[in-house]
């Protein structure tokens, strides 16, 4: 275990001025509050928040950092207190301490709608100060190095988390070597079997190739020597997370990959970078198409370097990174490479390393992150979106005023727009790719110049959410659609409740729902209307909110199937109860010919379902079908358009589910197969596996690559079919597999 002088020599390497008091009293109290701990691999507590200090005086950070990192787990985990530490260390100590605390408590391998949340929190609090993601990151590094410890039912959960959420993210900071480490431990517990695969194989590559690689470095050196130009120049192995992901990807093999190894050359002036570019491409060919020069247009994180291919000594293929000391630095480090104190004399403030960084283009993409929180997306949707954006490589497009926009690979004009700005995402309704008109669907370049075609009359489609690729587009089309749909529902709502006031002999005006707000527990006027329209808010409730003393003087009365008369008392009665058959609680003997009780009515009435179907899960919504009783709809089913001119055939239901008697029920899926041997078998294992049954199968359309089909299936209820749409979905056989809602 680090000794206290030893820790304190190690932040004198880069920083000799160093406050030796604040790191000595750190060290002292952190330690004596963990006392006698100990952790699952038997080691004291304390050597796991030392080691943390450890990782980050290696990213050379301040001691004010490496302090809190001693003092990350104390308020957790022993006796101390907010209050002792803002006394012993001062308040701005205090909350970076409070904070990580508070993250330590997150569970984000917990299920989906708490993980987002927490990804929330997490991602608030680093927007308030970036020491607290860099000693989370460190936290979490270390705890990924001695994962072995844990018992083996959480790693596999845990090295999932690491990979989904905190290597990406040390990726979007620009701290690849943390992320590239993050990733490999996390690959060794995931899928242990391909790591010892690749991990073997690249070390038999490196083997064969080691006296290549020497004269390569040679060669360039030699060259670089020949120009004047010094140059560190130095070789580099892929790590095998990174292979496993291109040879997964693009269905390769070991020896199709031409850039297991590249090198590195590193040198002290920009200018330098481009002498060093015309020496390598005037002495050797470049592989057209393999040139990025990420200096003139930097990455979101910062990152700046210049790529480049050429077909070398040996006629091999050698990949080439042309970049400053400073570029590497930030390269390696990220947001933690502005606190480094050679450019400030070693004077920075224990908070110059935060102010620095929220200029950075890194902070600029967690600040839109934390914008998206305001907008009122679903903690799910706003996990997707997130996931999505960390994962993402970009290209660079501008808009014809040469305004540079960055965007996610496979990105479309529509994510341009919506990059923009909101309203120009809202009204595109066509764009113009260097010039050219060109398919909104079209993938975005390198260097395209995009200009938006806007409509104020447009509003986006449901359908482009499928196109885009970027969180924020998605969020702004979802927003849009539900906007719409809401509208549909307020209109929707005004008649049903109109057609009800009426026949109560009053007068409806929606001012008159101003003052029942409250009461109606909504918090205006368009939410109560479109909660009628919905069926979420009966019509007799409204009237009692507005009208108190109003007594609804009908009888009900035996309802005769075959009479038109008798369809009145069913569209009057208010909040209506729909019970599945074989559902209701009073006894399955008062369930016969797929018959359902209706609350207010007396009879039975036979119900189906509409073709599209509907699971427990939906919201649902009935529709009297005169002569041949009711049929249930999935509310956002397009099919119900043709009914909004006919409120009075709308009747409120739900589900009344026996858990003791569960049931399949039909729900309609569109599955894009591939066309190869065995597709069709994969995806009925896949149904099967997951204890669902195929119905009814029909090919809709085929050409040369794809087949698309529509399947009826039975599934127990939505979180059941929406599992079994996410594992059609990473199927190797499936292209794409969504549901039909009509």
């Amino acid at each position: 275990m680090m000794r206290q002088y030893e820790l304190v020599e190690r932040v004198q390497r880069y920083k000799p001025e160093v406050n030796e008091a604040l790191l000595n009293k750190a060290y002292v109290y952190a330690m004596q509050k963990h006392g006698h701990q100990r952790r699952a691999s038997g080691d004291p507590y304390f050597s796991h928040p030392l080691e943390v200090a450890a990782i980050l005086t290696d990213m050379r950070m301040d001691e004010a950092t490496i302090a809190v990192a001693l003092l990350h787990d104390t308020i957790e985990d022993t006796t101390a207190t907010r209050a002792e530490i803002d006394e012993l260390f001062g308040p701005e100590m205090g909350k970076l301490v409070e904070g990580l605390t508070k993250l330590k408590k997150l569970d984000l391998v917990s299920k989906k709608a708490e993980q987002a949340e927490n990804l929330r929190k997490l991602l608030l609090a680093i927007s308030e100060d970036v020491r607290v993601l860099l000693v989370k990151l460190a936290d979490r590094l270390h705890n990924m190095r001695t994962l072995h410890h844990v018992p083996e039912a959480k790693r596999q959960r845990i090295a999932e988390e690491t990979m989904d959420i905190y290597a990406p993210l040390a990726g979007r900071m620009g701290m690849q070597e943390m992320r590239e480490e993050l990733e490999e431990l996390a690959f060794r517990y995931i899928n242990p079997e391909a790591y010892r695969t690749v991990t073997a194989r690249l070390a038999e590559i490196f083997q064969r190739n080691k006296g290549v690689l020497i004269e390569i470095e040679k060669a360039l050196s030699a060259l670089f020597e020949k120009y004047g130009i010094e140059a560190e120049v130095t070789s580099r192995q892929k790590k095998p997370w990174s292979v496993f992901r291109k040879m997964e990807a693009k269905a390769l093999s070991f020896e199709q990959l031409s850039d297991i190894f590249g090198f590195r050359v590193i040198v002290d002036r920009v200018e330098d970078c481009y002498r060093a570019l015309c020496a390598i491409h005037t002495t050797w060919s470049m592989v057209p198409g393999r040139f990025k020069d990420y200096i003139s247009t930097p990455k979101q994180n910062d990152y700046r370097s210049i790529h480049t291919t050429i077909v070398g000594p040996s006629r091999q293929r050698i990949e080439l990174q042309i970049r400053t000391h400073e570029m590497n630095e930030l390269a390696e480090y990220g947001v933690a490479a502005h606190s480094i104190y050679k450019d400030t004399g070693g004077k920075a403030s224990g908070s110059g390393a935060h102010l620095i960084s929220r200029d950075s283009n890194a902070y600029a993409w967690l600040r839109r992150t934390i914008e998206q929180l305001s907008e009122g997306d679903n903690p799910e949707d706003f996990l997707e979106n997130t996931k999505l954006e960390l994962f993402q490589d970009q290209v660079f497009c501008f808009t014809p005023k040469g305004m540079l926009i960055a965007l996610p690979r496979g990105a479309t004009p529509i994510d341009f727009a919506y990059a923009v700005h909101t309203d120009v995402g809202d009204s595109c309704v066509g764009a113009k790719v260097n010039g050219r008109i060109m398919p909104l669907m079209t993938e975005l370049k390198n260097g395209d110049e995009v200009e938006i075609i806007r409509s104020k009359a447009q509003v986006p489609p449901a359908a482009w959410e499928s196109m885009v690729v970027t969180g924020k587009a998605r969020a702004a089309i979802r927003r849009a659609t539900k906007n719409a749909i809401r509208k549909q529902y307020s209109g929707l709502g005004i008649r049903i409740l109109e057609r009800a006031f009426e026949r109560t002999g009053k007068a409806f005006s929606k001012e008159s729902l101003k003052p029942v707000l409250h009461r109606l527990a909504r918090k205006d006027i368009e939410d109560v209307l479109a909660a009628v329209g919905r069926g979420e808010l009966a019509s007799a409730d409204v009237i009692k909110a507005v009208f108190p003393d109003y007594q609804d003087e009908r009888v009900t009365a035996p309802v005769p199937k075959q009479r038109e008369e008798g369809w009145s008392r069913i569209r009057n009665a208010a909040g209506m109860l729909f019970k599945m058959p074989g559902r209701s609680r009073r006894g399955k003997d008062q369930q016969k010919d797929g018959a359902v009780p209706i609350r207010g009515v007396r009879g039975d009435l036979p119900v189906r379902f509409a073709p599209e179907g509907a699971v427990p899960g939906d919201r649902i919504v009935g529709i009297v079908q005169p002569g041949s009783g009711i049929t249930i709809y999935p509310i956002q089913s397009p099919s119900l358009t043709a009914f909004d001119d006919q409120p009075e055939r709308w009747i409120d239901v739900r589900w009344d589910i026996d858990e003791n008697n569960k049931e399949r029920f039909p729900a309609r899926v569109s599955v894009t197969a591939i066309n190869a041997p065995g597709s069709l078998a994969d995806i009925a294992q896949v149904v099967a596996s997951n204890d669902a049954n195929i119905h009814t199968l029909s090919m809709v359309r085929t050409a040369p690559d794809f087949t698309e089909m529509l399947v009826d299936l039975e599934v127990w209820d939505l979180k059941h079919l929406n599992r079994l749409l996410s594992q059609l979905k990473e199927n190797s056989s499936v292209s794409d597999a969504k549901r039909v809602n009509g």
